[in-house]
């Protein structure tokens, strides 16, 4: 399944925060480029790429190995939710009904 999400935090500041938030769901680093990263676990196979997209956005997409809305896939949202939270520390996320 794939994930989208455009954020304004840099590159860098993305890939970072992935690699702390995905290796605490106790996923293992299978890849690691400039602008990319792979992670593997439990939950499945991640690929996770960043690009510069439109000057001072970045695009960040997410794949996954699974069918359907699973646990990875919920996982990825969150991480998603915590770039927002980085950008802007007074999001907090609600449901909506």
């Amino acid at each position: 399944m794939k994930h989208f999400h455009r954020t304004q935090l840099p590159l860098d500041e993305v890939l970072n925060i992935a690699d702390g938030y995905f290796s605490t769901l106790g996923m293992t680093s299978t890849a690691r480029d400039l602008y990319s990263r792979g992670f593997s676990g439990e939950l499945g196979n991640l690929k996770l790429l960043v690009k510069a997209e439109g000057g001072h956005y970045t695009f960040v997409e997410a794949q996954t190995d699974q069918i359907g809305e699973s646990r990875l896939d919920r996982n990825v949202k969150k991480f998603f939710v915590r770039l927002h939270r980085a950008l802007d520390p007074r999001h907090v996320p609600e449901a909506a009904y």
